[in-house]
């Protein structure tokens, strides 16, 4: 009995079908896509409107498929052409976190030092960097960063600026500044508020902090160390590997079929 490659749908019911493989080793659910075409009248109604890859168990009968059953896939380069396919049009990619820079704070001291916080020696290392592979993903953003309110029934003015807040490891940079000016009159007071809004993007990062404590005594005398180690992480884009992909989803099958 063969265990072919398939495309298919859930059942009308929302399960998995029945007649999906069950050996060691078979997959299903990988790769879910649209069943139907954008713009044209829809050939799946939910919750069968999304199509995924699977093992089947049994020969497809020619007079027949069962309901979710969708197609074969019999060579692995339609294999790679349909996940390419697919991934194209999801916009399929890879996102890995990689380390860029690494920092450590060192804190000495005699037991009593550590109790009183008077004694202690802090000794911080130079950031220690390094470059990522791929490219830097980004987010954007935009916020209102200053207001500065004016009555007319008093002198000056009040300005209120709230920075864009980060994580230290994100790197900004500004793309756009506007401006827009707002004025009520209520009684014989007329008010005048004029805000600014920023418009930015700034690099997916983010901080990670570890602390190691260690104590050594001689002669009595305790001292401890504490060890702070500061680790910094981008977010970097790759292409996707769908040759990969395509092989790794090809050995499975195989070897469910040896």
């Amino acid at each position: 009995m063969a265990y072919p490659l398939i495309k298919y749908t859930l059942t009308i019911h929302g399960r998995q079908p029945e007649w999906l493989c069950k050996e060691s080793g078979a997959f299903k659910s990988e790769h879910g896509a649209p069943a139907n075409k954008a713009g044209k009248l829809p050939r799946f109604g939910s919750p069968q409107d999304t199509i995924f890859l699977g093992i089947g168990c049994g020969d497809v009968d020619p007079d027949g498929t069962p309901d979710g059953y969708v197609g074969s896939i019999s060579s692995k380069a339609d294999l790679q052409t349909y996940l390419t396919e697919i991934g194209t049009t999801a916009e399929y990619k890879v996102i890995t976190d990689n380390l860029v820079g690494v920092s450590t704070s060192v804190t000495v001291g005699l037991s009593t030092a550590w109790e009183s916080g008077v004694g202690l020696t802090t000794t911080t290392t130079d950031k220690v960097t390094y470059t990522g592979v791929g490219t830097v993903m980004t987010l954007t953003g935009s916020q209102v960063t200053r207001v500065v309110t004016e009555k007319s029934d008093s002198e000056g003015y009040t300005t209120v600026d709230t920075p864009i807040v980060l994580n230290p490891a994100s790197t900004l940079t500004i793309t756009g500044v506007t401006t827009s000016v707002g004025v009520t009159t209520v009684g014989e007071v007329t008010t005048t508020t004029t805000t600014t809004t920023s418009e930015y993007y700034h690099t997916d990062a983010y901080t990670n902090t570890s602390t190691s404590k260690s104590e050594t005594t001689t002669d009595g005398v305790t001292t401890r160390t504490d060890t702070v180690t500061t680790s910094e992480y981008v977010k970097y884009e790759t292409s996707y590997d769908y040759a990969a992909e395509a092989t790794r989803l090809w050995n499975l099958y195989e070897s469910v079929n040896s």
